[in-house]
């Protein structure tokens, strides 16, 4: 759910043991095609239909938005100047 709230977005899963390290596979497999235009959708074709496990709160937009827009700020001050401090 936190995610879901955070990102303002539906989370969905699938049926199958190591989703997450399944999901790395198919990247990896799509990085290396990259070459051919094979795009992602057509690497995970074959993968198991995903189930809508939740959506976002009501509301919760409101509350995650500007820390969400603070969190992206810290981060390029981080990757432009790592030595600074935030």
């Amino acid at each position: 759910q936190v995610l879901s709230d955070v990102f303002n977005a539906p989370v969905y899963t699938i049926d199958t043991a190591n989703s997450a390290c399944l999901g790395s596979a198919y990247r990896a497999i799509h990085g290396l095609v990259a070459e051919t235009n094979v795009s992602l959708a057509d690497v995970v074709k074959l993968a198991p239909e995903p189930r809508l496990a939740v959506t976002p709160t009501a509301g919760a937009e409101q509350l995650y938005r500007p820390l969400l827009k603070r969190y992206a700020e810290l981060e390029q001050k981080v990757i432009y100047n790592p030595t600074s401090s935030c």
